[in-house]
């Protein structure tokens, strides 16, 4: 097959073009069922009688035809037909003594034998007698057999005869003796067992023949991804096989276009990655040899730009090392800047990758990933989206939210947008900046993707408006207006209301039919009218349940409006025909109420009170004067009655009196927890009772329900329709630190943080070699050894350049410390509509929250680990006399409250407890002259109660003390995760020996002790600075003799603070 069609008949040639020209599958099929014919035919006919010398050529040219004959067979297979009545011609032709026919009869078995067919234990001698071979083709071919056509039963057959051959002279031998092994405890670990193999490979390594080491290292990563563990010590080995072949020890024959042996590194790089994973220790072994691979591999070819790229993953996925972290910055860099397409997806992809544990390295690729974003290459812009996804924060959760939607808008893949109608649904939860752009950012997805959203999307965004954030009834009456003006110009805009989504259609249909009499725009009877047209119109396409949306709606604004227009009663009308029995039970009873009761549908149908819980009569008792007038006239008393005898029949071997289901209710939840989980989701209680506000006036007709209910009633509420509720944790009642009000004015800006020395301080020996190396001559991606050209004058920008670096202003805010977030837009904050035509009562605006203090002054020196502020030196009174008799001493100030998340019912602040008074020092013994010579008087020489030794531990930032915050091991992890701001630190101590040492040294700085995981000597701390800065920190006790290593993790909300907290814990438990 290999011979360019030598030896190939001229039959074999018009079957490949007949199936490469046929027109459709049932041409197709006929052309494969003639030569099916052909084959059976040709196959089964015996061969032609012969006499003398031209018996040979006979038999020759019969294997010649069998074999094309069994090609051919293959290729009825793969088109999906069945050939098993030439199965044992091809059984017959692997025991040819001929390897061209043994090797095509081994094919066709591998490909069309099922794995339970009985022909494979045919071939079971066969292949023994092929390992045994003195022929090193035919024991490679007997080899590559056994890994396709080997099962579970026939592996105690062959294991033995592989393993001898693990010594064969023959490097083709030996490296497809580990393949098969593998292959051999893939489908039967009892016979071939992890241990034995293990020991295999470890031999295998060593092997004086590249090739064979080579075949080993898939071995080895195919059972490092099960278990890591017994791989451990191989790092020394892999790294020095990488540096070898880093070095060109390798023969020629293994390098590709001048980079040796690619194929060798990625592997051995991947095997570093997976053994580095959060092993700090086996991590620091291989730091080196991976920044050498790194600059090595910079050759400016694709086999090393693919070199490259595993070693960007490798360092993103082990313990993150700085210096590491900032060489795989550049090449990602440098990536981005290419021209290629290809090469800017491997830099969008490894920002990605790097940018979740550290999001400060995309900040100087802002206009890089504005152009990735609007490229016309469509497998960049999805890289790209996926890459803003990554690095959404609540900061520039709107301008991304906003290009996924439009993004969405464009494609037609609908596994691409049912991943985007997910992402921005979750980040559109999470990182909410207020309630009114959550509202139009999830109708807005309803209009672009409605039928790929959960409708649990949808009840949320229901529960929201109805219930509100719960901060005071006029903000929440202006967010139900501006939802209700958002509905209000959707069933008026040009796109028909019947083309929208269902899922759309119904929250419209129920968001107007509860508050549309506070829009300013449109009057409640045009609302009513719109509906009614949209339900009587489209009656037929609408499903069942958005036609119970609407019919609900419509009833609704009936009760509100105090009279019944005839359009609406004709929609009635003809529902009640309907033949959904629950849509027409509806009708059927708002028409008996029109006709009978109509006074008391504004009972019924009361004005915002879709929140309230239902209060349920268990005992029935508004019957009970029925039931008395019964009994009056001669009606006879209802007796329970007796149970039968086949109740007390015993089916499962117990007393029958003895129920198997359990009926105790589950006990109620405590309160406490209750309110500590909706203060870390961010919902206040004020506890102020309500009072109807006076800027929205009810509907004529309509009875206005209580809407706000006492704080215990209110608790019970949320609690339960907690399944309902937006999750708006962190942001649902403080947008920023200036509060929600807008009159607020907003805080000076506050100087940036220093950098920790670690990031600071880049001229050490491993910094500078790197950069050394990178000027004098480092491949740039756009040529090999060019020098860099000198910096350009700097060009007047244009409104494009402008808007660009705008938008890019408002991506990346949020992940540069110190960088400040983008003024908002004009849509973020809630406005309030037009006045309404009419002269109407306006709702008093909210209160302005108090301006905040001025912002501290930050010393940039300071590392936030010690006294932001000094404080200032005393003023010497004149009027004092020193030599006068001391003043009475003063009580002592109480020590300064701390405000925490606390667990009791209201949610107050705790109280921080004061320091201990500091201990007296031990006397001097040095003998004062003044002193002794009486010259002092009575002053005493006891040290300033500022200057003694029991100062304050606590951590600070921006002049905010650490408050402990009292959180469940549950809350920790949840936190945990959406945390993006990290810092990792690691230290030898000789001050922290054990765990408890450590969780008391971690409640000196500040933090809340959550839990110590003994087993693991692993505990977890939590605090709060300011009240608005979550912080998180993890820590690992590993003893070492007379030391101990700390493994310390912090996390935060704040994208400067983890790295001065973390500096901060090294200096004081080092």
């Amino acid at each position: 097959m290999a011979t360019g069609g030598i030896n190939l008949s001229k039959d074999f040639f018009e079957l490949l073009k007949a199936i490469g020209e046929s027109k459709s599958k049932q041409e197709e099929d006929r052309i494969i069922m003639r030569e099916i014919t052909t084959l059976k035919q040709k196959m089964d006919a015996p061969p032609p009688t012969t006499s003398g010398g031209a018996v040979a050529n006979v038999l020759m040219n019969s294997k010649k035809r069998a074999r094309e004959f069994l090609v051919r067979l293959l290729y009825v297979e793969m088109l999906g037909h069945d050939a098993s009545f030439g199965y044992m011609k091809a059984v017959e032709m692997a025991a040819s003594a001929s390897l061209y026919h043994k090797r095509t009869g081994y094919l066709v078995c591998g490909a069309c034998l099922s794995p339970d067919h009985e022909f494979r234990f045919m071939l079971i001698n066969q292949m023994q007698r092929d390992l045994q071979s003195a022929n090193v083709l035919e024991i490679a071919g007997g080899l590559l057999a056994a890994t396709k056509l080997m099962t579970s039963d026939m592996v105690p057959a062959m294991a033995t005869e592989v393993g001898k051959l693990l010594t064969h002279d023959s490097e083709t031998v030996r490296k497809k003796s580990i393949i098969c092994l593998h292959r051999f405890h893939q489908l039967d670990d009892g016979t071939v067992t992890r241990d034995e193999l293990l020991e295999k490979v470890r031999k295998v390594l060593c092997d004086r023949d590249p090739a064979v080491m080579g075949s080993c290292l898939n071995v080895i990563e195919s059972m490092a991804i099960d278990d890591v563990t017994p791989f451990k010590d191989l790092i020394p080995s892999l790294v020095s096989i990488l540096k070898q072949i880093g070095e060109h020890r390798l023969p020629s024959e293994f390098d590709y276009h001048r980079v040796p042996a690619p194929w060798m590194q990625i592997k051995i790089v991947r095997i570093l990655s997976l053994l580095g994973q959060a092993d700090s220790d086996a991590s620091s072994g291989m730091y080196e040899i991976l920044h050498e691979t790194l600059k090595k591999a910079d050759v400016g070819i694709n086999a090393g730009y693919a070199i490259v790229y595993e070693c960007i993953k490798c360092i993103t996925k082990i313990y993150p090392n700085t210096k590491l972290l900032d060489a795989a910055a550049d090449a990602i860099s440098r990536f981005i800047q290419s021209r290629s397409h290809n090469l800017k997806y491997l830099g969008v992809t490894g920002l990605a990758m790097i940018v979740e544990g550290h999001p400060q390295y995309a900040a100087q690729h802002q206009m890089l990933v504005m152009d990735c974003l609007e490229d016309p290459d469509e497998t960049l812009q999805r890289k790209t989206l996926d890459l803003l996804y990554r690095m959404t924060n609540p900061v520039n959760v709107e301008f991304i939210t906003e290009k996924l939607l439009d993004f969405m808008t464009t494609t037609t893949d609908p596994f691409l947008k049912q991943q985007l109608t997910t992402r921005v649904c979750s980040v559109a939860e999470r990182y909410a900046p207020n309630n009114a752009w959550y509202i139009r950012t999830i109708t807005q997805l309803f209009e672009i993707s409605g039928d790929m959203v959960s409708t649990e999307v949808a009840q949320n965004l229901m529960s929201l408006i109805a219930e509100g954030a719960g901060e005071s009834e006029e903000a929440d009456m202006l967010l139900r207006q501006n939802a209700v003006e958002l509905y209000v110009q959707l069933l008026q805009g040009d796109k028909p209301p019947a083309k929208f989504p269902k899922i759309l259609l119904e929250t419209m249909a129920w968001c107007l039919g509860e508050y549309a009499y506070l829009s300013a725009v449109c009057g409640l009877e045009d609302v009513l009218n719109k509906l009614c047209i949209l339900a009587q119109e489209q009656k037929a396409r609408l499903p069942a349940a958005t036609r119970k949306f609407l019919t609900n709606a419509i009833c609704k604004l009936v009760a509100q409006a105090g009279t019944c227009p005839p359009q609406a009663a004709a929609v009635i009308d003809e529902y009640t025909r309907s033949k959904d029995p629950d849509l027409q039970q509806r009708c059927l009873e708002f028409q008996a109420l029109l006709t009978s009761a109509p006074q008391l549908l504004g009972q019924i149908y009361p004005v915002d009170a879709s929140a309230e819980d239902v209060e349920v009569d268990i005992n029935l008792s508004f019957l009970d004067g029925f039931c008395q007038e019964a009994l009056a006239t001669g009606a006879k008393a209802y007796e329970k009655p007796e149970d039968d005898d086949d109740d007390e029949d015993d089916y499962g071997g117990g007393s029958s009196a003895q129920s198997a289901f359990k009926m105790t209710p589950y006990e109620k939840p405590q309160t406490g927890g209750h309110v500590n989980s909706y203060a870390m989701r961010g919902v206040s209680n004020t506890g102020q009772s309500y009072a109807p506000s006076g800027g929205v006036t009810p509907p004529p007709g309509g009875t206005t329900g209580t809407t706000m209910q006492q704080p215990q009633q209110m608790n019970a509420a949320i609690g339960s329709n907690n399944a309902l509720s937006l999750n708006t944790r962190g942001v649902a009642n403080v947008w920023g630190k200036g509060g929600l009000s807008a009159a607020a004015p907003a805080p000076p800006p506050a100087a940036a943080p220093a950098p920790p020395p670690s990031a600071a301080a880049g001229q050490n020996a491993f910094t500078s070699h790197m950069s050394s190396s990178s000027s004098a001559g480092q491949s740039q991606y756009g040529g090999y050894g060019q020098a860099a050209a000198p910096p350009p004058a700097p060009v007047e920008k244009t409104k494009e350049q402008l808007e660009k670096e705008r938008m890019a202003a408002a991506l990346f805010g949020g992940i540069v410390p110190g960088q400040a977030p983008p003024p908002p837009s004009q849509a973020s904050a809630p406005v309030a509509p037009p006045p309404p035509p009419k002269p109407a009562p306006v709702a008093a605006p909210p209160v302005a929250a108090p301006a905040p203090p001025p912002a501290v002054e930050v010393d940039l020196l300071d590392l936030g680990g010690f006294d932001s502020t000094p404080a200032p030196a005393p003023a010497v009174d004149p009027g004092i006399d020193i030599f006068a008799a001391p003043p009475p001493p003063q009580a002592e100030a109480p020590p300064p409250v701390v405000e925490t998340v606390s667990d009791d019912d209201g949610g107050a602040a705790a109280a921080a407890q004061a320091a201990p008074a500091p201990a007296a020092p031990p006397a001097s013994t040095m003998v004062d002259p003044f002193a002794a010579e009486g010259l002092l008087g009575s002053v005493s020489d006891a040290p300033l109660a500022s200057l003694g030794g029991g100062a304050s531990q606590k951590f600070e930032y921006g002049g905010s003390p650490m408050a402990p915050l009292t959180i469940t091991t549950p809350e920790f992890g949840q936190h945990w995760g959406t945390l993006s701001a990290t810092s990792p630190a690691s230290l030898q101590s000789s001050k922290v020996l054990t765990l408890d040492q450590f969780m008391t040294e971690a409640g000196k700085v500040g933090l809340h002790p959550i839990e110590a995981i003994a087993a693991t000597n692993e505990g977890i701390c939590a605090g709060m600075i300011n009240g608005a800065i979550l912080v998180l920190v993890h820590g690992k006790v590993t003893p070492m003799g007379p030391q101990s290593r700390l493994d310390v993790t912090v996390k935060s909300s704040d994208a400067a603070l983890p790295g001065s907290l973390a500096l901060y814990i090294q200096n004081m438990m080092a």
